[in-house]
C-alpha cells in the first residue's frame, strides 16, 4: 500500500469515527440534522421531488446489485476472468458487515419517525444510521469505476457525482438526517479504499475457480483466466499421427 492510499484510508476512517462520535454525543451535528429536517426541503422545492425519487433508486441495494452483477457477469464471461464478479462480491460483503453492524448498534430513527426535538433518536430499533442508500451508492458505482480499466478516471468522476446526488436526495426527501448521509459517504469510501487489501484473496479465489472449472480440465476460467487455448472446453488434444513409411519398390534384375 503506497503512502497516498494509506493517507486516504486513514482519512476515511477518521471521518467515519468523527461522524459516529458526533451523533453519539448529540453534538452540533445533531442540531444541524434537526434544522434541515424541520426546514423540510421537499416542501420548499416540491418540483424536484419527482426526479429525486427516481435518483434515489440508484442507491437501493436490490436494483443496483442486480444490474451491476449482470454487467460484471457478462464481462467475466467475455474475458474468461472471474475477478470482476469476485471483487464486486467482496465489496458487497464488506459493505453489509460494516454498515449493518453500525445500523444495528445505533438503532436510530429517521426524521419522519423522530420523537424528541433535538435528540439524536438513538437506540429506538431504527435502521437509519448510517445511510444505506448513500453507502450503497458509493460502493456499487465506485466498484464499477474501480473495475473500469482505462476509463477509470471518467467512471470515478461519474460515480462520485452519483453518490453525492443520492445522498443529497435522501436529505431532500426527509428519509435521512444530514449526519446519516455524511456517515454513509465515509462508510462507503472506507469500503472502496479497503478493496485493494483484499486483492490477494480475490486472486486466490480466481485461481481456485480456474483449477476446478470444468472438472479441473481448464474450463472458461482455466488457463490462468484466459479464454481459448487447446484445453478451453476441457477436451484432450488428439494424438499425434505417426508418419507413414515410404513405400519400397522391388527391383528385378
Amino acid at each position: 500500500m503506497h503512502r497516498g492510499h494509506r493517507t486516504l484510508l486513514l482519512t476515511a476512517t477518521a471521518s467515519y469515527a468523527a461522524v459516529v462520535a458526533g451523533v453519539l454525543t448529540t453534538s452540533p451535528l445533531v442540531r444541524l440534522d434537526w434544522h434541515v429536517a424541520m426546514f423540510k426541503p421537499y416542501k420548499q422545492w416540491p418540483c424536484a421531488q419527482g426526479p429525486l425519487d427516481v435518483l434515489v433508486v440508484a442507491g437501493q441495494r436490490g436494483p443496483t446489485a442486480v444490474a451491476a452483477l449482470a454487467w460484471l457477469g457478462w464481462r467475466s464471461w467475455r474475458t474468461g476472468s472471474a475477478r470482476p464478479v469476485l471483487v464486486f462480491g467482496t465489496a458487497l460483503a464488506l459493505l453489509n458487515a460494516s454498515v449493518g453492524a453500525v445500523k444495528l448498534g445505533a438503532g436510530r430513527l429517521g426524521p419522519h419517525y423522530a420523537h424528541t426535538v433535538g435528540s439524536a433518536e438513538l437506540f429506538h430499533d431504527g435502521m437509519i444510521f448510517p445511510s444505506g442508500h448513500t453507502a450503497n451508492g458509493v460502493v456499487v458505482w465506485g466498484t464499477l469505476a474501480y473495475l473500469a480499466g482505462r476509463h477509470r478516471r471518467a467512471a470515478g468522476a461519474a460515480a462520485g457525482l452519483m453518490a453525492f446526488g443520492i445522498g443529497l436526495a435522501t436529505v431532500y426527501l426527509g428519509t435521512h438526517w444530514v449526519s446519516d448521509v455524511l456517515g454513509g459517504w465515509a462508510a462507503g469510501a472506507l469500503v472502496l479504499l479497503s478493496l485493494p487489501l483484499f486483492e490477494p484473496f480475490v486472486a486466490a479465489a480466481e485461481r481456485r475457480l480456474g483449477r476446478f472449472g470444468r472438472g479441473g480440465q481448464g474450463g472458461r476460467f482455466g488457463q490462468g483466466g484466459r479464454p481459448g487455448g487447446p484445453d478451453r472446453l476441457g477436451a484432450r488434444s488428439p494424438p499425434a499421427r505417426r508418419p507413414r513409411p515410404c513405400p519400397t519398390r522391388s527391383v528385378s534384375r
